[in-house]
């Protein structure tokens, strides 16, 4: 047989663009009376959920919005924010989920650098919203549509309509067409620019649809769970998971904001099966009091990533009742990409050791082509023996089509054929990787290397440390040392002698801390620690 005999066309038979709108249809078609969304005593089912995308893309294609055309949305994880994952895209457009915690500042440039067209904003946020779009020359300004939420304080309103008025003028059986190419766009992200602007990452339908499929492959989730929703929905378009909930027909309960008792009230109302959230999340919980904490109805899922999260913090969650999922990933590689994926026989070790190994970043996600832990200067991978530190490299479908209208930044990103995470780790010898730092954040002190992490790992143990973070602080000497940023739990006591100590009695001497500082912790609003802020707190000590 000839090799020109397998070449053969593709046609509508045969091939479909991917694209996480095919979720939606199939969930309103095959579930319509299961209920896709809660909040507060709103309850919308999925034949209601797929009526109202669709409103919202007539009504936004009956506006001009068309395909590559940005649509902004400043919005808290409720409903709305939801469905503009589906709406937007459903019209050919790209939705650009805000930051709700950015300034006006940065708002008013992402809104001009994306070009905007219209802008979804909640009550909330007015003041700040009013302030960007003051920035922003007249004929350069969105359309504004205010989001009227009952569970919003009370605000102004900046827009032209309001969204439920918008949505009247939309048809509930707008078609929903896949994308002639699924590597047209589907999100704009701004990375946290902690110098400079920020920088927009691009999605396609393709990455959304591989990476939310395999959040499901990943988690093992079952049809219908109940998902919590304590990440950002602006955060990465939360990990892929509205577009996940999708695809599992299961119900998002919205939580406008991550408090202790209204995290463990939506568990125990809505019986929730699946969380995720960056482990200051976890290390809230832990540090609720146990008269306040309710026995929960099940074990819940929580899948954690952002900054490592402690092993002490791991073996805390887990012993209230949540099992952990350790994932990791960037914004430009749509969320999580990698996973500590669990061996059975682990299940034998102490606990201690459990949390140790569930700490790592663990192996490449079902979406994702290639994982290594290489030499940045010539893309050598590095040998698995757990100690030689390289940079973390990736490269497959769920890495982003690159930075908005920023050649340059792109071309570095993707030098040599992968992505550069800029994240430091090292490879085990079972395939798994472990990261050890940013890239800017390892210290240098003496010609040393020191994880900043691993001597994190080290203070959270202590009983009455709530937060740490570690930065290099310039030293004469040395080149520079750690110094370590802590807050400590209510009602705790500790020197900065004693965390000194116990350090000294836990770890390798070069690495302990020579100066610690008391206070709150600066973070981002994904709840990463702001390292830039301290480094430069440290540098002024």
């Amino acid at each position: 047989m000839a090799a020109t005999d397998y070449d053969l066309p593709k046609n509508q038979a045969n091939f479909a663009a991917l694209s996480p709108l095919s979720f939606l249809a199939r969930s309103e078609a095959v579930h319509p009376n299961r209920i896709a969304t809660i909040h507060g005593t709103r309850r919308i089912t999925w034949a209601e959920a797929g009526q109202r995308c669709r409103r919202l893309a007539s009504a936004l294609t009956k506006r001009g919005i068309g395909k590559g055309d940005t649509v902004a949305a400043m919005l808290p994880n409720i409903p709305e924010m939801w469905e503009a994952h589906f709406g937007i895209p459903m019209a050919g457009a790209v939705l650009n989920a805000l930051n709700i915690r950015l300034d006006a500042a940065t708002i008013a440039f992402i809104l001009q650098h994306g070009e905007a067209k219209i802008l979804l904003t909640d009550r909330e946020f007015s003041a700040t919203i009013e302030a960007a779009l003051a920035q922003i020359p007249e004929a350069n300004r969105p359309l504004v549509i205010d989001v009227i939420d009952d569970l919003a304080p009370p605000g102004k309103t900046l827009g032209e309509t309001d969204y439920e008025t918008f949505l009247t003028s939309g048809d509930p059986d707008f078609p929903i067409e896949l994308p002639a190419d699924e590597w047209d766009a589907i999100a704009l992200n701004y990375t946290s620019g902690t110098t400079g602007n920020p920088k927009g990452v691009v999605y396609h339908h393709r990455g959304a649809y591989l990476n939310a499929t395999s959040n499901v492959l990943t988690w093992g989730m079952p049809p219908h769970p109940v998902y919590l929703w304590t990440l950002p929905m602006f955060h990465c378009n939360g990990w892929c998971f509205p577009w996940t909930m999708a695809a599992v027909a299961g119900t998002n309960v919205c939580l406008r904001r991550v408090e202790p008792q209204a995290v463990l009230g939506a568990i125990t109302d809505h019986g929730v099966t699946h969380m995720c959230g960056a482990p200051i999340i976890a290390n809230m919980l832990i540090n609720v009091p146990d008269a306040q904490f309710p026995p929960l109805p099940r074990t819940v899922e929580f899948m954690t990533a952002g900054a490592p999260p402690p092993a002490a913090v791991i073996a805390g969650i887990e012993a209230r009742g949540f099992h952990i999922t350790h994932v990791y990933g960037l914004t430009e590689v749509y969320g999580p990409v990698t996973v500590c994926a669990w061996q059975e026989e682990w299940n034998d070790l102490p606990m201690a050791e459990q949390a140790r190994i569930k700490a790592r970043q663990g192996v490449r996600y079902h979406s994702l082509e290639g994982l290594m832990v290489a030499d940045a200067r010539n893309l050598q991978p590095m040998p698995k023996d757990g100690t030689t530190m390289g940079e973390v490299f990736m490269r497959g479908n769920p890495v982003m089509k690159g930075y908005l209208k920023n050649p340059k930044a792109t071309a570095e990103a993707f030098e040599g054929g992968w992505f550069h995470t800029g994240d430091l780790g090292v490879w085990h010898a079972d395939g798994y990787i472990e990261l050890k730092d940013r890239s800017k954040d390892i210290i240098i002190s003496g010609g040393e290397n020191i994880s900043t992490i691993e001597v994190e790992d080290v203070l959270y143990k202590h009983p009455a440390v709530l937060e740490a973070a570690v930065v290099g602080r310039p030293d004469t000497t040395w080149g520079e040392t750690p110094c370590a940023f802590v807050t400590l739990k209510d009602g705790a006591q500790a020197t900065a002698e004693d965390l000194i100590a116990f350090c000294r009695a836990n770890m390798a001497r070069f690495k302990v801390p020579k100066s610690v500082v008391f206070g709150p912790l600066p973070k981002t609003s994904t709840g990463k620690m702001q390292k830039y802020v301290l480094r430069e707190r440290a540098a002024a000590l």
